[in-house]
């Protein structure tokens, strides 16, 4: 014996086709809740997250609203794309995030907690590692837009500087 008569079964399908996908979008996490899962501080990336796509492999993929700014320790800049590898307590990035260190924007390599206890957290930007205080990203910082000529230009790479 059936629940649903066989004259519904076709209603009954097409009805079940336009709500799972809806009843997916609450079961997905969050960008904060993700990077708690694999052992980092939720504010790696700033509040303009649009969204974010991750793939099984951990291959990561943040989309911001625009490029923007955002202050920590110093300021870091975030392409509109930010494409990284995630894996526990580590984030290796690989495009769309840079840091300033004496007047240079240096590219962001890679970003991990080796001991959670310490309360520290390391950032390597090619020529140097930064130590950083765990509390620098506790909560997703505000991202304001750069304003100027070099961003209305395409940004560091429209006047001349590149990720290497």
């Amino acid at each position: 014996m059936s629940l649903i008569p066989k004259s519904n079964v076709p209603l009954f399908l097409l009805l079940l086709i336009f709500i799972l996908p809806h009843i997916g979008i609450a079961e997905e996490s969050s960008l904060v809740e993700v990077l708690r899962n694999h052992g980092l501080p939720a504010g790696l990336f700033p509040q303009s997250v649009k969204s974010f796509k991750l793939d099984q492999m951990g291959h990561l993929e943040v989309h911001l609203d625009h490029p923007c700014l955002a202050q920590y320790e110093t300021t870091v800049f975030f392409n509109t794309v930010v494409k990284a590898n995630l894996s526990f307590r580590q984030l290796k990035v690989l495009d769309g995030m840079s840091r300033e260190e004496l007047f240079l924007w240096l590219p962001v390599k890679d970003i991990f907690v080796l001991d959670p206890s310490s309360g520290v957290i390391l950032i390597d930007i090619g020529y140097a590692l930064k130590y950083l205080a765990f509390s620098h990203f506790d909560e997703p910082p505000v991202c304001r837009s750069p304003n100027g000529l070099a961003f209305l230009m395409g940004g560091r790479k429209g006047i001349g500087f590149s990720d290497q």
